[in-house]
This record gives structure tokens, C-alpha cells and sequence, in this order.
């Protein structure tokens, strides 16, 4: 019975035929006079579906998708101080995208509103109905949430994109070779924050702008670069709180600043392209996002309904960016946040919804983001709980020393500390990393020492206690483990190749040494 149900579930999604011609033609209404400065649209009436659909896949958010706006008209000599020129077309698997060209290097991203996930699917699914499915799914995003965000993370303290809503005359001819891809539809313009000389004066005395990649890059080659931990919290709770479950590490900028000799990186958001996401409101939606299913899909609600969820598509970023930040300190930053996103700060940012579209959602968002604000707290403990379950410390391409006392049987303390090289200064700050960590909280410490001759110390007395993982690196370490814990099996593991490394393993230590270099595998920037 099960394996007849299968194949026929097959037989739909892979022989059925996708529908022609699925989007709309043009965003503007057909009765609408010829566009000028501005234009009556819709962002995707293609969306609107009748009961019995919306019963099986859910209502989402089809009407604001439908509801008639009134949006400027893109004027690539006007839109910008100094006008716009056509540049590289994006290489989005979804969005259609192209960076735009402003004076004295300034850099834009024009992309579509409505999306196509038609390159994201297996090529033996493209033209089945499958594609069909996948392509509705795009009505469980509100279309204008990404313009509401910008004040409420000016609001929040957290640095921001500035996105605008437009729409494209069907006779533009300003965006080149690419310009019918744009025609006729709703887009999006946004800075985009990449290099010096897109800096601007809210990034205050910021040296420049790096992507993910890089910035883990630089991270991890030298122990003078480090990110802000804090204001990247901030950032993440602000996220939660609006419910964007789409915080990869390909949706972040580093501001990059120079402090006290030390490299720091703060994050900036971009993307918002899933901030209140109504997903769960059909019958086969809220199958499909069970915790077993597809996770990451959360529906934006009153109560914060799977926070592990809502996190799920940053771990990688998040692993990487908030080892250091206490329990203490997510609270403080969440009350913090509370005091900041006031009831007037809300109104004022979602008053920013076109007016047909704020008559619609503007209420029930509001009740919601004020309901979310005061379980904030609450939900910034589950969070850190979850990130707390597993650290991973990394060192870098320097000579590290990884210091590991287990104090007590609710305590252990992790310390890192640069070793310096001849010609460093000695009045250098050679502590790069400290955290305390609680038995309760947290089931294992990984200790990465990357490349560089490391050295790692383990030692205290206690009945019971956090197991460490101690991986070496491809060069010749030093392990020195006088740690006894009594209960609970050894505790701490070394990872490393059978040879060139010194080792005192002591009572408490098992050796995991191997030939080839595999558990030297450290994956840095989500390749």
C-alpha cells in the first residue's frame, strides 16, 4: 500500500505538466493609464487562488500579493544622485538581479520582487508540476516586509540595508541586454555593501566592506581579526524577533574596523526578503513543516513557535559568530532591544507598507511584533541554549595556546591566548578568547588549533564534567591533559596524525590519533 502511494505521489509530481505562462505579464493593471512617474501594480495577482487551493496550500499572504499599490517608476537618471548605469547581471538562483552603477563607485542591487525557483530544482522536476508547487510557495512571503525592517533595525542598533520598491516600464531600455528580464515588473533597489567605496557615513569610522567568505577568511588567518560578537547577537535576536528564518552566511556584510590593534568585523544584515513569513496556514504546508520535515520554514506569529527552526538556516554563521556570547549577555541584549522597539518605532516602520497593503497586515504584524517582544527575553534563552549545546572554539593560522580548567563540577573555563611571534611587541594583548561554560548547558567543547604549532592544556580534579575535543591541525602541536573527571568516561579527545605532535595524555584523555589528515578538516567558509 505504502510503496502504491509512493509511486503514484511520483507519478504527479514528475509526469504532471507545469503551467504555462504561470506569472503575470505585467505588474501594472491592465485598466491602469500608461506609467509615468508612477504606476498602479500588483506585485504577483498570479497568486490569488480560490478556497479549495488555499484550504490544501494555504492562504499565505495571495492578497497583498494581489492588492493594487501605487510604486514609483525606476529612473535610472533620477532614482539615484547622480543617475545609474547598467552593470553585471546577478548569479541568484531565484530573483532576477543586476548590480547597478552609481557615481564615485557606489554600487546598487536592482532585483525582481516576485521570484522563480525554476533553477533550483532537480532538471527531471523543471517541467513537472512539481515546479508549480515550488513556485506558489513564494506567496508565503510578504512582498513589501523587507521595506518596513530598515527603521526598526535603525531602531534596534543594528547596521542595515535601505531597500526601495519600483516598478519597471515595459519600453526600459536603461538595463541593456538584460532590460526584457526586468520589463513590466516589481523590483527591488538596495546599496549594496560590498568594498571601500560603498562605505557610508552610518558606518561611522569603518575601513571597509568585506563579504562572509572573506571576512571568515582573514578570520581565521590571523589572530588580530575578530568579529563582534555582541553586535552580531543583536543582530541575530533582531532577526528572531522578525521571524527571517533566511540568515545564511550569504546574507551578511562585515563593516570592518580597526580598535585597539585589533582587526573587528560587525555584521550587516541584507536580504529581508522573509522577514513575517506565513507559511504554515495549509493543509500540506504545515505538513511540511513539521520539525521532522522542513524545519527552517517557520510562520511568523504572535509566539515564537520553534526557535531551533527559525535558526536553522544561519548555524553554519552562527557556530562561527557567537562562541563567545554568555547567557547573561543575550539576556541583556534582548531587554535591551525591548526598550528600544517601542510601539511608536513599530507604527512608524510598518506605516511604510503601501496603504492598501498596511490596511491589510499592518494591525495583526503590530499586535504580533509586540507580542514577540515581550517573550523576547524568553526566546533569546532558547536560542543561546541551542547554540550552547556544542562550541566549537577555532584558533588560526598562528601559534595558539588552548587553555581548558575544569574549576568545579558546574564549570569549566576556555581560554585562548596568542603565543607571540619574535617580533611582536610583548605589551601585545595576548588573550584572544574566554568563556566559562556550565556542564547543564553545554555536552561538548571542540577545540580547533588550525595551522600554526599549538598548544593545548587540559587540567582540574572534579567528579563530573564537559567532555573537549581537541583537534590539531596540520602542523606539529603540544597536548598536555592533567585533567581527572571521575565520573562519566574519559573526557577529553585529541584528533590529530599519529605523528609529529608532543603528548602528555595524563588520566582523563583518549587518543584519537590516525594516519592522513582528515580530522584536520575544518570547514571555514561554508564551502
Amino acid at each position: 500500500m505504502t510503496q502504491r502511494l509512493f509511486c503514484s505521489l511520483a507519478l504527479i509530481f514528475f509526469t504532471s505538466c507545469v503551467r504555462q505562462q504561470y506569472f503575470q505579464p505585467d505588474a501594472r493593471l491592465p485598466t491602469a493609464p500608461p506609467a509615468a512617474d508612477s504606476a498602479r501594480v500588483t506585485a504577483g495577482r498570479h497568486y490569488q487562488r480560490g478556497g479549495l487551493h488555499n484550504l490544501f496550500w494555504g492562504k499565505h499572504y495571495r492578497p497583498v500579493w494581489a492588492t493594487p499599490v501605487t510604486l514609483p517608476v525606476l529612473d535610472l537618471s533620477k532614482t539615484v544622485a547622480g543617475g545609474l548605469q547598467a552593470g553585471k547581471m546577478g548569479g541568484g538562483f531565484q530573483s532576477i538581479s543586476m548590480t547597478l552603477n552609481g557615481t564615485q563607485g557606489r554600487q546598487y542591487s536592482l532585483r525582481t520582487l516576485d521570484k522563480d525557483p525554476y533553477k533550483t530544482l532537480p532538471k527531471v522536476a523543471r517541467k513537472s508540476f512539481l515546479l508549480n508547487i515550488v513556485r506558489d510557495a513564494t506567496s508565503a512571503a510578504n512582498p513589501f516586509g523587507a521595506f518596513v525592517v530598515p527603521p526598526l533595525a535603525e531602531a534596534a542598533g543594528v547596521l542595515h540595508t535601505n531597500p526601495r520598491p519600483y516598478y519597471v516600464r515595459p519600453d526600459e531600455t536603461g538595463l541593456g541586454a538584460s532590460s526584457p528580464l526586468f520589463q513590466g515588473k516589481v523590483v527591488m533597489l538596495e546599496e549594496k555593501y560590498e568594498g571601500l567605496e560603498n562605505l557610508t557615513p552610518a558606518f561611522g569610522a569603518a575601513r571597509d566592506l568585506e563579504d562572509s567568505d572573506e571576512m571568515l577568511a582573514l578570520r581565521y588567518r590571523n589572530p588580530t581579526h575578530q568579529i563582534d560578537q555582541l553586535a552580531f547577537a543583536r543582530a541575530r535576536l533582531l532577526d528572531i524577533w522578525l521571524g527571517d528564518w533566511d540568515r545564511h552566511e550569504g546574507q551578511w556584510q562585515w563593516a570592518v574596523y580597526e580598535q585597539a590593534g585589533r582587526t573587528r568585523y560587525r555584521a550587516v544584515p541584507k536580504d529581508r526578503d522573509q522577514v513575517f513569513y506565513r507559511f504554515d496556514d495549509g493543509l500540506i504546508p504545515w505538513l511540511a513543516s513539521r520539525r521532522w520535515a522542513v524545519r527552517k520554514f517557520r510562520t511568523f506569529k504572535p509566539k515564537y513557535e520553534d526557535v531551533g527552526g527559525l535558526a536553522k538556516n544561519a548555524q553554519f554563521i552562527d557556530e562561527r559568530a557567537l562562541s563567545e556570547v554568555s547567557r547573561t549577555q543575550f539576556q541583556q541584549l534582548a531587554q535591551d532591544l525591548q526598550k528600544r522597539l517601542t510601539d511608536g518605532v513599530i507604527e512608524d516602520a510598518l506605516h511604510l507598507f503601501p496603504t492598501p497593503v498596511y490596511a491589510l497586515e499592518g494591525p495583526r504584524t503590530a499586535a504580533a511584533l509586540r507580542a514577540r517582544r515581550t517573550s523576547l527575553p524568553k526566546a533569546a534563552d532558547t536560542f543561546y541554549r541551542l547554540l550552547a549545546k556544542r562550541v566549537t572554539v577555532a584558533g588560526t593560522d598562528k601559534a595558539e595556546r588552548f587553555v581548558v580548567e575544569r574549576l568545579t563540577d558546574t564549570s569549566t573555563v576556555v581560554s585562548v591566548y596568542r603565543i607571540l611571534d619574535k617580533d611582536d611587541k610583548p605589551t601585545t594583548d595576548t588573550l584572544l578568547y574566554r568563556r566559562s561554560f556550565r556542564p547543564d548547558e553545554t555536552k561538548r567543547i571542540t577545540l580547533h588549533g588550525l595551522e600554526g604549532e599549538d598548544m593545548f592544556e587540559v587540567s582540574g580534579e572534579v567528579k563530573r564534567s564537559i567532555r573537549v575535543d581537541i583537534y590539531g591541525g596540520p602542523n606539529a602541536d603540544e597536548v598536555v591533559n592533567t585533567s581527572r573527571v571521575q565520573r562519566g568516561g574519559k573526557k577529553t579527545y585529541y584528533y590529530d596524525t599519529k605523528r609529529g605532535n608532543t603528548i602528555v595524555r595524563g588520566h582523563d584523555f583518549k587518543d584519537k590519533t590516525a594516519s592522513g589528515v582528515q580530522m584536520h578538516a575544518y570547514d571555514r567558509e561554508g564551502y
